[in-house]
């Protein structure tokens, strides 16, 4: 038998490409063989500690491809499965201690005895919420076996101690920043700043930032976030109010703006959506720096695709994403990076 190709697979939201892509291309030593809409495939690379860096990135895999790869042939050669296995574990055991085979037909026999060799072998137990996890999955015309490096997502960032429903993905923080070019800027607000991930991505990815402003409504909200930064070291940078967008707080001109915007359930029953986005609009209009940036993630974009159309903003950007809920239901958000118009007048 050949020795398998060993690649590493990078998987992010959908309609994130762009951004993991400029990513991976600050690292010199990572050279990209093969893009798809959610994922994208490196040569091989011994030190997964740039890997493990990656803020945009969800899940990172080894993986190897071949057309006689299905899980017959794997029962039959177990050791494409282990040698994969036994080189996330080395020098690391006491971080895996259970794993978790992601395959169709996972009861059957030819499965099972995969499972049985890895209990065997690597002293690892059989958890549906697993810290390995390895798939035998079918790709076009191949079959893949891989498994994932770390026992958790990349986007579970160290830094949530306090989880909140509905938060931001950490990844698509790091993409609304990135679209920033924070790199040029001194003074970020961000605007219904929840959980605070868009002001700690910020904040750890650019340290040049001499204003990390953030504000919510929500007392509760704003006692979890405080928690997080703590926690992220960010505490003496970045300042959280206690403030409502209705009463167009005084705190100064940024160069950019950031905003998850409210919607669905995290929208108020006495507060109108619509006129809760005007009223975003027309104060962003207020206090962004000329020249400065706004960037929108909403999934009630075409509430707030009006509302621009009227402003003194054009959208010079937008990203469509799309990915799962924990109910098994999708979402197709999207991100908006917004500037003034050159000859702009207020429309309100």
């Amino acid at each position: 038998m050949n020795k398998p190709k060993l690649e590493i697979k990078l998987s992010f939201i959908i309609g994130l490409k762009e951004i993991t892509l400029n990513e991976i291309s600050q690292y010199p030593n990572l050279h990209v063989t093969k893009k798809e809409e959610d994922f994208v495939y490196l040569d091989f690379i011994q030190d997964f500690s740039q890997l493990e860096c990656l803020r945009s990135v969800l899940l990172v895999s080894i993986t190897s491809q071949d057309f006689i790869y299905h899980p017959l042939y794997i029962s039959n050669h177990k050791s494409i499965v282990g040698n994969l296995v036994a080189m996330i574990i080395k020098g690391k055991k006491n971080k895996f201690k259970t794993f978790k085979i992601i395959c169709a037909g996972s009861d059957s026999p030819e499965v099972r005895s995969i499972a049985e060799y890895i209990q065997e072998t690597y002293r690892l137990t059989e958890e549906e919420d697993a810290d390995i996890k390895i798939h035998i999955i079918k790709n076009d015309n191949a079959w893949e076996v891989g498994v994932q490096i770390m026992p958790r997502p990349l986007s579970i960032r160290d830094y949530k101690v306090s989880n909140i429903g509905g938060a931001m993905n950490p990844t698509i923080a790091y993409a609304v920043n990135s679209l920033c070019k924070l790199e040029n800027a001194d003074s970020y607000l961000n605007i219904f700043s929840g959980s605070a991930t868009l002001l700690i991505e910020a904040g750890l990815c650019y340290p040049n930032l001499k204003r990390l402003v953030g504000f919510d409504n929500d007392k509760e909200m704003l006692s979890l976030a405080i928690q997080n930064i703590r926690e992220a070291g960010l505490i003496k940078r970045i300042k959280l109010k206690e403030k409502n967008i209705f009463n167009k707080p005084n705190l100064g001109k940024f160069d950019v703006i950031t905003s998850d915007l409210p919607f669905g359930m995290l929208v108020s029953k006495y507060e109108d959506i619509e006129n809760l986005y005007r009223c975003f609009i027309e104060y962003c209009q207020e206090i962004l720096n000329y020249g400065g940036t706004l960037v929108i993630y909403t999934s009630q974009h075409e509430i707030l695709k009006k509302i621009i159309l009227k402003s003194e903003f054009k959208v010079v950007k937008k990203l469509k994403l799309k990915f799962a809920t924990s109910t098994n239901t999708y979402l197709y958000p999207k991100i908006f990076v917004c500037k003034f118009k050159k000859n702009g007048t207020k429309s309100f």
